[in-house]
């Protein structure tokens, strides 16, 4: 990717499918230019696009990527507008407390809440003085809803949210003449269909003892492509005006 004229710059973790890959495709469609990670190839081909593959759960190699691909895009002056979606996580790790092996619970950490920490923190630091920055960090209702089976994502969103909270009541606690334009959104998409419902549907009752609830979703059409969800949060990058801090979750009927 070689910027010239004015734009925007987004980076977008989990970009291989889902969310994140209609984001992307979103964000292209209005004029931006997306650096995306993701620990697999991105079915993306677009010259505003710029794919990454890594896992960021390695929080050193992360930091070492940043600094060589996306810093001289960031520093560009040509960069009017600049978006963070922290959209990847692991849903692995699904069992009841007791069952759980503790052992694993580092790496789901380190990829669902300390990778987003790492780059909101690496985004507030770079992002040149003026130019509005937008903090998206996609949560799920397992952050606030206790969820049989599912300890380790929900308890990681769940510090997630308080992550994006905290980093809001600091940006509010900032002294100077001109406050900065940085918002946080935290942003629940609801019942969509991506590899994260389909692996909850076949994972076995005694690991998951609500299983029939993300089957029955699935029978009913309760679950929304990737594509509505990743609409709003493009809306959230695209404009101004917002809270400091916010919480949103996608409702079907704003689509009607």
């Amino acid at each position: 990717m070689t910027p010239t004229a004015s734009h925007s710059l987004a980076f977008v973790t989990g970009t291989s499918s889902g969310i994140g890959e209609a984001l992307v495709r979103d964000l292209l469609g209005q004029g931006w230019r997306v650096v995306g990670v993701a620990r697999r190839d991105a079915p993306i081909r677009d010259p505003g696009y710029t794919h990454l593959r890594a896992d960021i759960g390695d929080l050193a190699a992360l930091s070492a990527l940043l600094e060589s691909e996306v810093k001289p895009l960031l520093a560009d002056p040509a960069v009017t507008r600049v978006g963070l979606v922290n959209n990847a996580a692991l849903v692995a790790l699904i069992g009841t407390v007791p069952a759980l092996d503790p052992l694993q619970l580092p790496h789901i950490y380190a990829v669902n809440t300390a990778a987003p920490i790492l780059l909101m923190g690496w985004f507030l630091r770079g992002t040149r003085p003026g130019v509005p920055l937008r903090i998206v960090n996609v949560s799920s209702g397992l952050a606030v809803m206790p969820l049989p089976g599912a300890v380790a994502y929900g308890n990681t969103k769940a510090a997630l949210r308080m992550a994006g909270m905290v980093v809001a009541a600091e940006l509010d606690a900032e002294s100077g003449a001109r406050p900065r334009d940085a918002s946080v959104l935290s942003y629940e998409p609801g019942l969509v269909d991506t590899p994260m419902q389909t692996t909850a549907r076949r994972t076995p009752v005694e690991t998951l003892p609500v299983v029939q609830m993300f089957t029955d979703w699935a029978a009913t059409g309760a679950l929304v492509a990737p594509a509505l969800p990743a609409r709003e949060i493009a809306d959230y990058l695209c404009t101004n005006g917002h809270p400091r801090w916010l919480e949103q979750r996608y409702q079907p009927d704003r689509e009607a």
